[in-house]
């Protein structure tokens, strides 16, 4: 993947109509890369009416429906360990398309948690998600949380030590390495 992109859901569907044009007529688009799309839709309306589906350039796209909130509140949808499966599954699956286009409604909480999860993943700075806007904690952490049980869970890539085997160290921190990565900490974060 060559970049992510975090927009509204006005911009994503203007994202994906650039890439779109009349037979015959393929250079009025604008956009011609491939990608795979994270839309996140609120749940009191039952989505914004309309789901992405692939085609030439979408190599694929994942529907999640959960609110923008960080507690329960009654009536809304919090986002879920299951739904952290599925983003981080879903990135490792698309991989290959040139862009991750996630959006949610407005493209400043959930997708941005998203979005700065998915850079870490690939590897890359997520620290101007943070500096320029207001990600969802609750969504970010549990991304977090989720990815690094899983390369926890014994994965070829990862490498779990603890303070005895590293005296480097704080006592009680737990040291997680992955594709290149280091992660320290309870819920730790990539350092």
């Amino acid at each position: 993947m060559k970049r992510v992109l975090v927009k509204s859901v006005y911009d994503a569907f203007d994202y994906v109509m650039a890439h779109y044009s009349p037979v015959g007529l393929e250079d009025l688009a604008t956009e011609s890369d491939t990608y795979a799309v994270i839309s996140i839709q609120d749940t009191h309306t039952g989505g914004f009416g309309f789901v992405f589906s692939e085609n030439r350039f979408c190599r694929g796209a994942l529907t999640l429906y959960f609110d923008d909130i960080e507690n329960e509140v009654e009536g809304a949808v919090l986002f879920s360990a299951d739904q952290a499966k599925q983003v981080i599954d879903f990135i490792q699956a698309h991989r290959r398309a040139e862009t991750l286009l996630i959006h949610c409604y407005g493209g400043q909480s959930r997708s941005r948690a998203v979005g700065a999860f998915a850079v870490r993943m690939l590897g890359g700075d997520n620290s101007r998600y943070f500096t320029e806007g207001s990600p969802n904690r609750r969504v970010y952490d549990t991304l977090m949380r989720v990815w690094l049980a899983r390369l926890s869970a014994g994965r070829p890539s990862c490498r779990r030590t603890t303070d005895n085997e590293n005296p480097q160290l704080q006592t009680g921190n737990t040291r997680f390495e992955a594709g290149g990565l280091v992660f320290r900490g309870e819920g730790a974060l990539p350092v």
